[in-house]
């Protein structure tokens, strides 16, 4: 799933960073009209683009599609977006994501895009993710059907997510990201209870995530969990469900030039 496009226009000098604005798990309703805007409307003062890490409706319908692009439309940056299991709700997934698209959103899923942000090029490869649980509690894939078809679910996702971030190696990207629903890590899970770990994401995608690198990963789900996280491979983390962040979007900055070869981690 994919479309949309960033805004165009006269390229700004590049700076020695990409500010990143990020928010998952918005959750907006037909009630909700007008809600995020005056926040997305100051974008462009703060940030050079806006990632959506999915469950932007409540139960996933074009009628709140249609409202959560609007909150969107014309805020003056680029926007990248997954969809979350809520968007998935109503079986009405590919619909939703053609109302965003339509309002400039770009829409992933196994994919990747890259946009000009900040005078740089920036790389995002996105996938919803899955369930299945971290490194020694986690499901595997034997037994029933059912079970099989569950954590191939995961398996698969994890491998779009670790092509899409293969794409974008083969290009001249400042930054590279990845965008997902579902967390990679158990670190950003902390606060959740320990009994659903396995239901809000899977340890398969901080494996695509370390077999290729980026310089960040950012995912939403977990509303009871924790902001920073790492992979095992060193990629930062970071969750940024509405209700974990506290706020409209989290920003963090990412070094690029000389900054980015040192290893200089994103900030704050």
């Amino acid at each position: 799933m994919t479309g949309g496009s960033a805004p165009t226009g006269p390229a700004p000098p590049a700076s020695d960073a990409v500010v990143v604005a990020a928010v998952g798990d918005i959750h907006l309703g037909t009630d909700s009209r007008g809600l995020l805007r005056p926040a997305f409307a100051v974008l462009p003062d703060c940030a050079d683009l806006l990632l959506l890490a999915g469950d932007l409706t409540r139960h996933g319908t074009v009628e709140e599609a249609a409202v959560v692009a609007e909150e969107l439309r014309g805020c003056g940056v680029p926007v990248v977006a997954v969809l979350g299991n809520h968007d998935y709700h109503s079986g009405q997934e590919a619909e939703v994501g053609r109302v965003l698209c339509d309002a400039g959103v770009v829409v992933l899923e196994g994919r990747s895009t890259v946009v000009s942000a900040g005078g740089h090029q920036v790389g995002v490869a996105g996938t919803k993710g899955f369930c299945g649980g971290f490194a020694g509690r986690s499901a595997g894939e034997f037994g029933e059907p059912e079970m099989k078809a569950f954590v191939r679910a995961a398996r698969q996702s994890a491998g779009r997510l670790a092509e899409a971030l293969a794409y974008l190696a083969d290009r001249a990207c400042d930054v590279r990201i990845a965008l997902t629903h579902f967390s990679p890590v158990p670190d950003t899970l902390a606060g959740e209870p320990l009994e659903i770990y396995p239901f809000l994401g899977t340890y398969l995608l901080a494996e695509a995530i370390d077999s290729v690198g980026a310089d960040l990963a950012v995912h939403g789900h977990a509303h009871l969990g924790t902001e920073h996280g790492l992979t095992t491979g060193g990629v930062r983390v970071r969750n940024v469900a509405q209700p974990v962040i506290r706020h409209a979007f989290a920003l963090y900055r990412l070094p690029v030039g000389p900054a980015r070869a040192t290893g200089a981690p994103p900030s704050p």
